[in-house]
């Protein structure tokens, strides 16, 4: 459950990280306020259920994952064999790090 507030936090991170560029007016500026809001307040409820520098690292990087996915797809950002490498790279570590911590890690801890 944690993880998935997570992953919805790195998507929200997406959309303000493209907002930081793209907003021209106030309405993109509240959209894009409103996503940084979300994607915070979402790592915070989630690290403190789960370790809080797995949470962060897999939060960036999947925020960075799909800032550059969506920065090739819709804005044009050039695609390349090193890029594309250096993504799958992100991702198998991010993956990775979900696999190798145990939820249970934190509450353990806390007790």
């Amino acid at each position: 459950m944690w993880w998935l507030v997570v992953a919805i936090s790195a998507l929200f991170e997406v959309g303000w990280a493209t907002g930081l560029k793209y907003a021209h007016n106030g309405l993109t500026w509240a959209l894009t306020i409103g996503a940084i809001i979300v994607s915070f307040v979402g790592l915070l409820k989630a690290s403190t259920k789960l370790p809080t520098a797995t949470v962060y690292a897999v939060f960036v990087g999947l925020g960075t994952l799909g800032t550059v996915i969506v920065d090739m797809i819709f804005f044009d950002a050039g695609v390349s064999a090193g890029v594309i490498f250096f993504v799958v790279i992100l991702l198998v570590g991010v993956v990775g790090l979900k696999f190798v911590t145990d939820e249970n890690e934190k509450e353990v801890q806390q007790s």
